[in-house]
């Protein structure tokens, strides 16, 4: 049985090895990741949140790369 461990958005931060306000911005952004748990105002986040945190970065990144590279633009033939 694995233990369950809680991650303030800092430790996420450090853990995901992304600059907190891209942690920040996922949580503020994404209301289906919510705190297991708060302590006054300090909001801690399990695995789960975790790995959702973790999707939508790399959903992000992505979409920037695509972005960067012209695959988002629909380009029409020239007759």
């Amino acid at each position: 049985m694995q233990a369950v461990q809680f991650d303030t958005p800092g430790q996420i931060a450090r853990r995901l090895g992304v600059p907190l306000h891209r942690i920040a911005y996922i949580l503020a952004t994404r209301d289906h990741i919510q705190p297991r748990a708060r302590a006054g105002r300090i909001r801690v986040y399990d695995n789960q949140a975790v790995a959702q945190i973790r999707h939508e970065l790399n959903a992000i990144d992505a979409r920037t790369a695509a972005k960067s590279q012209g695959w988002g633009i629909i380009r029409e033939a020239s007759a």
